[in-house]
């Protein structure tokens, strides 16, 4: 008998807030813009000489003086590649067998330096590429 009215109570506390809710008036729902809007006007046309494509652009050929030439190296597992421009090293990029590559560039900010004759000056630190876009 206690189990009976435990269930009656417990289908009244349940009941009570649903029928509460249905007899309040419902609110009406808010537009998901406001009502003044007006519509975009209509692109206008392009002129014509933008409208046509391009004329074809002449072939240019690569100046082979600028083209950067690589020369790789290979010692031990380790593989170094030499980029030089018109004959000028720029970059070496060091592959080791264990570890990420890392760059070394020619140092072309000498201002901080003021002996040309030393040792390294013409060589940055390491570089390790971080990220690659």
């Amino acid at each position: 008998m206690h189990l009976h009215r435990l269930t009656l109570i417990l289908l009244l506390s349940i009941a009570t807030p649903t029928m509460a809710q249905s007899e309040q008036p419902k609110q009406a729902k808010k537009p998901s813009h406001p009502e003044n809007l007006i519509p975009l006007p209509e692109p206008p046309e392009l002129p014509a000489e933008l409208a046509d494509p391009p004329p074809h652009q002449p072939d240019i050929q690569a100046d082979p003086e600028l083209e950067t030439q690589v020369t790789i190296i290979k010692r031990g597992e380790d593989i170094i590649e030499e980029h030089r421009v018109n004959g000028e090293l720029l970059m070496i990029k060091v592959i080791p067998r264990i570890g990420p590559p890392y760059y070394l560039k020619k140092n072309t900010a000498r201002d901080y330096h003021n002996h040309p004759g030393e040792a390294g000056i013409d060589v940055s630190p390491p570089m390790w590429q971080i990220l690659k876009f």
